[in-house]
């Protein structure tokens, strides 16, 4: 009785001990940075400490968002972003960076998804049926963890287009960022919607007007200081429209509002949209007469 005692004191110590950490961890992981190379020196060793107490704490949402969030930013800004800038020089070198990349975001999505699953054992399952009796609301503590589950499964998506297992998994990734954006639709400060805007750009047969209302929306929501969202909708409106003025103006935007607000993921969109404005003449290639 007293060895058994001793161990379930010894176990007990030890889950406290992990969970204190974990939150610490998330702490610092949400503290204000703006230098983007810091960020980066410093990202690989954040999210491998993060990753290995997650697997001591797989039912910690705060601490499964941070890694879900870390390792899908990390992946967007110091690989995805890389491979768009060099491929015009080393096309070969931008693919090997973007199979790295969706590797992130895969890695990723299963973290989330596996927290998710630890409080709801049947939640993909019910994910997988596009039958609305089959549905498992989601709780307003959960919708960090969807959200950044939902965002790495679409960027994983985006860059497996020949990967038809993948892409095929679409459907269930727009349904948990529109069961998150039912519990909470200002999540994020207009991410939330935003998402749902890129989603139906992306989805065959999507419309683009209902498009513009999530992005409309989600700059609302954003009051001006989410950088994202307007790349996110110049990328994923303006673009595809041909629509030069518009891409332009909501580039600028952006720069704008990544002054207004200076942190880590206006700082690196703020970057992407420079580098867009850069080449913008090679995306608006004009018509052949």
């Amino acid at each position: 009785m007293i060895l058994l005692a001793w161990m379930l004191a010894g176990c007990s110590l030890r889950h406290l001990i992990v969970q204190g950490v974990a939150s610490e961890l998330v702490s610092q992981g949400q503290a204000p940075e703006d230098d983007v190379v810091l960020a980066r020196e410093a990202s690989a060793f954040y999210l491998k400490l993060a990753e290995s107490l997650l697997r001591e704490a797989p039912g910690n949402l705060l601490l499964a968002e941070a890694v879900a969030s870390g390792f899908t930013q990390y992946a967007y800004a110091f690989v995805q972003c890389e491979a768009d800038h060099i491929e015009a020089k080393d096309a070969r070198a931008a693919e090997k960076l973007r199979q790295r990349a969706a590797n992130l975001y895969r890695r990723a999505q299963r973290h989330a998804m596996a927290a998710l699953q630890h409080d709801m054992p049947d939640y993909a399952k019910s994910l997988a049926s596009s039958n609305p009796a089959d549905v498992v609301r989601l709780r307003p503590d959960q919708i960090g963890t969807a959200y950044w589950a939902a965002a790495s499964w679409a960027a994983w998506i985006s860059l497996s287009k020949d990967e038809p297992n993948i892409v095929a998994d679409l459907p269930q990734a727009m349904r948990l960022a529109r069961q998150a954006w039912e519990v909470a639709p200002d999540h994020g400060n207009g991410a939330l919607v935003s998402l749902l805007g890129t989603f139906e750009v992306a989805r065959p047969g999507g419309s683009q007007a209902l498009a513009l209302t999530y992005f409309d929306r989600a700059i609302e929501l954003g009051a001006g200081k989410n950088a994202g969202i307007f790349v996110a909708k110049a990328e994923g409106v303006a673009l595809p429209a041909g629509d030069r003025l518009a891409f332009e103006s909501l580039l600028r935007q952006s720069l704008v509002a990544s002054q207004v607000q200076p942190d880590l993921p206006n700082s690196v969109m703020r970057e992407r949209a420079q580098w867009l404005l850069e080449n913008v003449d090679d995306l608006f290639l004009p018509s052949p007469p």
